[in-house]
């Protein structure tokens, strides 16, 4: 179905007779058609080739100034009524980004890689199938940054998600800050909604705000918070005296992380391999979507362009003419005696 957008714009289409009116012109009367030049040439009610031309001309002008009024209001091609499924659920992530991320306690297709990449490998998938959700991306360390507002544009989560490095956001870990935050993003949707999966290695060490404050808080605004605690908790280090086993996740707190998710009706989870945190997502990924009646939309195809291009076009072949008038202007006629 086309339709117009502002189809008042077409009562500009009256403005070139406006403006001609009350001009007085003298109608020509029928008559042979002569040269250019002739000695009858000017005469009233005789018509040239000449005259016949910028007849011509005038249709031209006419034809591109209704293209541009078309353009102008804006023609639009309505397609039709399609469903868009809305699951309810507004996803806040909250991923560490200090610098212990870079830990390769990670394993993936038989190499080692940092909790970071492991993160990001993990999360694509899972950002993928949350088709009708809004989600949302926070990075920490220091302080916390809004990478991403809730959206429905799972690409574009994707790609910043990606484009996150170790360190940009400080050395130290503000746990309690980022829930903060999360908070203040959620806390204008609907309560029932509001989901928060916050994935750290550490604990937290920086920050206005404590985890156990910025609990409370979420615990108040319904929101629910979902904990992933990654790391190994052994693995073998060798330097130049020899080997040795230690465990890469002495800093995590996991009664803090534990606690957090009890306070809020969500649940922790441990990662200590990239197996084990893709069987987390999978979980998450199990949460029951809200039931809603899905948003229906029309998809619409601007079509300006076409009569926008054709006025273009027909002004070029104006140009042409008016310039191909002058170069004869500019040349003697055929015939004409010079004594």
């Amino acid at each position: 179905m086309i339709s117009m957008a502002f189809p008042w714009a077409f009562s500009l289409l009256l403005l070139p007779l406006l403006l001609r009116a009350g001009r007085k012109r003298n109608e020509p009367v029928d008559a042979p058609v002569i040269p250019v030049g002739h000695w009858l040439s000017g005469m009233p009610g005789v018509t040239t080739h000449g005259q016949r031309s910028r007849r011509s001309r005038q249709l031209l002008l006419l034809l591109t100034w209704l293209c541009l009024v078309t353009a102008l209001a804006r023609p639009q091609k309505i397609g039709e009524e399609i469903h868009m499924p809305v699951s309810g659920r507004d996803l806040m992530l909250l991923v560490d980004i200090s610098p212990s991320m870079d830990e390769r306690d990670m394993v993936l297709r038989g190499r080692n890689i940092n909790r970071l990449q492991a993160v990001k490998w993990v999360l694509d998938d899972f950002i993928e199938q949350r088709e009708g959700d809004r989600l949302g991306l926070i990075l920490f360390g220091t302080e916390p940054y809004v990478q991403a507002p809730l959206t429905f544009d799972r690409a574009t989560v994707r790609t910043l998600l990606f484009e996150a490095g170790l360190g940009m956001a400080g050395r130290a870990t503000a746990i309690g800050d980022a829930i903060g935050l999360s908070v203040t993003r959620l806390r204008q949707r609907p309560q029932e909604q509001r989901v928060v999966i916050l994935l750290t290695d550490g604990a937290n060490t920086a920050g206005e705000v404590t985890p156990e404050k910025a609990t409370e808080i979420a615990a108040a605004a319904g929101v629910r918070l979902y904990t992933i605690g990654i790391g190994a908790e052994s693995m073998v280090q060798r330097n130049l005296m020899g080997s040795r086993r230690v465990n890469p996740s002495r800093d995590l707190d996991e009664a803090l992380l534990q606690q957090m998710a009890n306070q809020t009706g969500g649940r922790y989870f441990r990662a200590r391999s990239l197996p084990e945190l893709e069987m987390i997502y999978d979980s998450i990924n199990q949460l029951e979507p809200i039931e809603q009646d899905g948003q229906f939309y029309r998809p619409v195809t601007e079509l300006y362009v076409w009569p926008a291009g054709s006025a273009a076009l027909l002004w070029l072949l104006l140009f042409m003419l008016r310039a191909a008038k002058s170069r004869r202007r500019g040349q003697p006629f055929k015939g004409e005696n010079h004594g």
